[in-house]
């Protein structure tokens, strides 16, 4: 009987939904963007995130919100432009990610390289997408690492290159996240 009730627990331990809260003054969302000259960094600021998944069934929700009006890649007249030609971000202040399926195994005791599939909302539209993410959890805390190409141009945002400067028409995105974990 204890064999069983030890099997039921643990059973049901491991079904339980895993909630992580990241911590927006502890992560970083980093862009760059290649141009014929050469490469230009920046940063947006995450304002919230919240991620729920069940890792039996990889069943997830949440949103993670990212301040499109914080984006700064060192230069005024460049951000400026960034705002108000690209971004259009007086329009669409936040940028969000909808997750709703974790792909693959999910180690809570250490790392795991997931796929993770949600909706994608810049510049007021959703895109389908899927990222890959590198994830440690120890101690009730979650490190990750996301990096993708976001099609900018194909999306509908305007290409800003010139005349006399072509810049890539996909930014390369990365998060470095850390969060609590809860189950």
């Amino acid at each position: 009987m204890k064999v069983l009730f030890a099997v039921l627990l643990a059973a049901g331990v491991a079904a339980a939904d895993v909630s992580i809260e990241l911590n927006p003054a502890q992560t970083k969302v980093v862009w760059t963007l290649g141009d014929v000259l050469h490469t230009v960094h920046g940063t947006f600021q995450l304002t919230r995130g919240a991620v729920r998944f069940d890792p039996a069934t990889g069943k997830a929700s949440g949103e993670i919100v990212v301040d499109a009006k914080s984006g700064e890649s060192g230069s005024g007249a460049r951000d400026s432009r960034m705002h108000k030609n690209v971004l259009e971000s007086a329009k669409y202040p936040t940028i969000t990610f909808r997750p709703d399926q974790v792909e693959g195994a999910v180690n809570l005791n250490g790392d795991s390289q997931v796929d993770v599939h949600g909706t994608f909302n810049i510049h007021g539209a959703d895109h389908e997408l899927t990222v890959p993410a590198k994830l440690h959890f120890s101690n009730s805390q979650m490190t990750g690492t996301i990096d993708f190409l976001l099609p900018y141009v194909k999306w509908g945002m305007k290409d800003p290159s010139t005349l006399f400067l072509k810049v890539k028409n996909s930014v390369q995105i990365e998060v470095q996240a850390n969060g609590s974990v809860a189950q």
